[in-house]
């Protein structure tokens, strides 16, 4: 009786994965380093809240950002956590596009992160975060470009003469088409295992984990699928830019900025709405859900 009793009053068990990129290999690139300035640090940021919320944080920066040591990471949380836990995975760096072979993409391009040796492709964000039990909660900041919606426009045109000094966190499209054209049979072969492992079903928008409600009609068989309760809070629309500072990017400025030291009380709308309102136009921050994550979001921001 006594064991049944402190297992259903143990506290829940929390962990926390961080990326930050300041550059990536130029040989899994086309010859492009990519170079940031300020993504280890928001990696560092976010893992030292993580920390003081009593989360077991591991951060993996630049070098170590690669896609084996990231799916990994994410494969040990999935098979620790169970419901009512929490996991809370933050990713600062570059965001780029492979083209869709799967034929799942209205706009014919699937999104990925832009890793050290290699990019992650949405669909595999997404397969990996469906495996998590069910009931666990999963927390994920994008600060980087191509993260908003799964309607994807191409950014337009950015007036360079007024934006000498910023870097963007877009791969270049040149960069993009180079990269996947000399690594075209690797990302192919990724989709493809994704689609086949995952099932018709829920492969119809693997990226939606990235990007829609799910409230959306066309959503619910994915949902259906996808046991969790997601949060994503992502750095911009998918035709904006997520923008590099000296000391942190742009949307993790203000997640900082609006979390203030943990003083901040409110719940995750709440939160959104206050990391929207310290960005320009230009930028504007998304809020999307996957599974039943009403009551996750009527949590504080980051509460184990």
């Amino acid at each position: 009786m006594a064991n049944t009793a402190t297992a259903s009053t143990a506290k829940p068990k929390a962990l926390s994965l961080h990326i930050g990129l300041n550059a990536v290999s130029p040989a899994a690139y086309g010859g492009w380093s990519g170079e940031l300035a300020a993504c280890e640090f928001d990696a560092k940021d976010m893992a030292a809240i993580s920390k003081s919320q009593g989360m077991k944080s591991t951060v993996l920066l630049t070098k170590q950002g690669t896609r084996a040591k990231m799916l990994a990471a994410m494969r040990k949380a999935a098979k620790q956590l169970k419901k009512g836990d929490l996991f809370f995975l933050t990713y600062s760096g570059h965001g780029g596009q492979v083209p869709d072979v799967t034929g799942e993409e209205i706009d014919k391009q699937d999104e990925t992160w832009c890793l050290y040796d290699g990019q992650l492709i949405d669909d595999e964000l997404y397969f990996e975060l469906s495996g998590f039990a069910a009931g666990v909660r999963i927390l994920v900041l994008s600060d980087s470009c191509h993260s908003g919606t799964v309607t994807r426009a191409v950014p337009p045109p950015v007036d360079r003469t007024q934006v000498a000094a910023v870097r963007s966190k877009m791969m270049p499209p040149a960069v993009a088409m180079r990269t996947y054209r000399e690594h075209q049979a690797f990302y192919n072969k990724l989709q493809h295992d994704v689609a086949k492992a995952a099932g018709k079903a829920s492969a119809a928008d693997p990226d939606t984990v990235l990007a829609q409600l799910a409230v959306s009609p066309r959503l619910t068989a994915i949902a259906k699928k996808f046991s969790a309760a997601a949060i994503l809070i992502s750095g911009c629309q998918d035709n904006q830019t997520s923008m590099d500072g000296e000391h942190n990017g742009a949307f993790t400025e203000q997640v900082l900025k609006a979390w203030n030291h943990g003083s901040y009380r409110g719940n995750y709308a709440k939160f959104h709405a206050a990391v929207k309102a310290g960005l320009p136009a230009s930028q504007s921050p998304n809020l999307f859900t996957l599974g039943a994550a009403a009551r996750f979001l009527r949590q504080q921001p980051f509460s184990v």
